[in-house]
C-alpha cells in the first residue's frame, strides 16, 4: 500500500492553501492539499514536514500537526491511503515550487473544485473538523 500525506494549512482567516497538481502528472490541472508519498522508514508526521519544506518551502514542526483523517482506495494496481493533517502555524510564505498554481480556499468551497477522488472526502472530513472546532 502507498502511504501519502496531505496537508491542509490554515490562515488566520480560516483558509486552505491548496496546489494545482503540474498538468504532466497523474491528475494533471487538479487541485490537491499539499503533501506527498511517506519514504520507509519515515513517520507519517514527519512525511508531512519533509513534503511542506519541498513543495512550498515552509517549515512545520511535527507539533504543530493535527491529524485530521484519512482516505484509501483499493482500486488499481497499488492501492493508496492519504492521511490528512491541520496545520494552523508555520514559518516562511508558501511559495509554488512543485505545483502549477497556489490557491487559498475557504474549508466549504474545497469540495467544489476538480479534484483527484480521494481528496473529496478529505476535503468533507476537514469541513467537520473546522466546524468542530468553531
Amino acid at each position: 500500500m502507498l502511504a501519502v500525506v496531505a496537508v491542509a494549512l490554515m490562515d488566520a482567516q480560516g483558509r486552505v492553501l491548496l496546489q494545482q497538481r503540474p498538468q504532466d502528472k497523474q491528475h494533471g490541472g487538479l487541485w490537491e492539499f499539499p503533501g506527498g508519498k511517506v519514504e520507509a522508514g519515515e513517520a507519517p508526521a514527519q512525511a508531512a514536514v519533509r513534503e511542506l519544506a519541498e513543495e512550498l518551502d515552509v517549515a512545520v514542526q511535527v507539533e504543530s500537526l493535527d491529524p485530521v483523517c484519512f482516505a484509501e482506495s483499493g482500486q488499481g494496481a497499488r492501492p493508496v491511503v492519504i492521511m490528512l493533517y491541520a496545520c494552523r502555524a508555520w514559518e516562511g510564505d508558501p511559495r509554488c515550487l512543485d505545483a502549477q498554481a497556489l490557491a487559498w480556499e475557504q474549508p466549504a468551497a474545497i469540495p467544489a473544485l476538480a479534484m483527484p477522488p480521494l481528496d473529496y472526502p478529505l476535503a468533507r472530513a476537514l469541513i467537520r473538523y473546522v466546524a468542530a472546532r468553531a
